[in-house]
């Protein structure tokens, strides 16, 4: 499937948010000012997509912590219709699992509308102006960690670290649907 830049809104500028993480602190998109690359992704506790790939995306977060990156995750799931994405539940998985980054719930699910995530894992990799440079899948193989040949979110936070543009096309994250709430 061809997708266009404009369809993953490349060029677009971060959003706003302040929200609560399993850590117990408040993050804002201030709080990462200070880091060249920024990455968000829209993320959950049930999705097997997720579930898949998320020591991946901790590993990351583990070798970037000594570099101008920042990773977080943002939980947006309607928690009444997925009991295991509430913020218990998410507190629950990022001690389980050791998480390095924050994991924050959008509990209005505003923040997930206005960055138009639409999957578990949906990936967002921001320069340091925060401007959309990447929004791709984490690797060529998300199901088996063993037969990844190509570390595309690796690939373009290095790109972007060392001031280069991101030349190789953007596939799209597959994933779980954002499970929004009922009006």
């Amino acid at each position: 499937m061809a997708v266009s830049p404009s369809d993953l809104k490349l060029g677009s500028k971060a959003h706003p948010f302040r929200l609560q993480a399993t850590d117990g602190k408040t993050y804002s998109l201030d709080d990462f000012k200070d880091k060249d690359v920024l990455c968000i992704i829209f993320s959950c506790n049930h999705c097997p997509y997720v579930q898949a790939v998320e020591d991946r995306i901790n590993q990351i977060a583990k070798d970037y912590a000594d570099k101008s990156f920042a990773l977080i995750c943002i939980n947006s799931n309607d928690e009444e219709t997925y009991p295991e994405d509430s913020f218990e539940e998410m507190k629950k998985r990022a001690q389980e699992k050791g998480f390095v980054f924050p994991y924050l719930r959008d509990e209005t699910q505003e923040i997930a509308r206005a960055y138009d995530a639409v999957c578990t894992p949906d990936i967002f990799l921001y320069d340091k102006e925060r401007v959309l440079r990447y929004r791709g899948r984490i690797d060529d193989n998300w199901k088996e960690e063993e037969k990844v040949t190509r570390r595309e979110l690796v690939m373009a936070i290095d790109c972007l670290l060392n001031g280069r543009e991101i030349d190789f096309p953007q596939i799209p994250s597959m994933g779980c649907s954002i499970k929004w709430k009922r009006n």
